[in-house]
């Protein structure tokens, strides 16, 4: 039986416990899982280094053999092939994810139809949880360390002590 692999793309900027909760349930599915980090997303200017985020999932994750974080600046189908993958795996939090991963979804499969993409719905811990969420508290002093891994709390904290958000 072929290696079932999954990709699961983002920018993890910076990555949160809701992200991490959806890489370990995909890793309970697949034999692998790439985490693959957009480098330079064409929508948005990222807070974090494409190596701070790489650096940041791959602490969170234990060691976990069969994830691997790597960096990625080509299509996100592209990528699944160069890395064997069949399928890409997003988490969903509330319709207005729906909407976005919808329209990307068929895109995709315009691309390549033979990639599938899977939806997991977020924990209901984390279903209000985003990234420019915690990017927006952590710019005005807020406690962040419930919604992301220590490391990324601390440099956060560095970053709005610095001056830097």
């Amino acid at each position: 039986m072929p290696e079932r692999v999954a990709l699961c793309p983002g920018t993890y900027d910076p990555v949160t416990v809701g992200h991490l909760d959806i890489i370990r349930r995909a890793a309970a599915l697949f034999d692998r899982v790439v985490v693959g980090v957009v480098d330079s997303p064409h929508h948005k200017r990222t807070m974090f280094t494409l190596e701070e985020r790489i650096g940041f999932i791959e602490g969170s994750l234990d060691g976990d053999s069969h994830v691997e974080v790597a960096g990625f600046s080509n299509l996100v189908v592209e990528f699944a092939r160069e890395r064997g993958a069949h399928a890409i795996v997003k988490g969903l939090r509330a319709v207005s994810d729906f909407e976005w991963e919808f329209q990307m979804n068929h895109l995709n499969r315009g691309l390549d139809p033979e990639i599938e993409t899977m939806y997991l719905m977020s924990s209901p811990a984390y279903s209000f949880l985003s990234s420019r969420g915690v990017r927006e508290i952590a710019s005005f002093g807020g406690s962040v360390a419930e919604y992301v891994p220590e490391q990324v709390a601390r440099r956060l904290h560095e970053l709005r002590e610095s001056g830097s958000i």
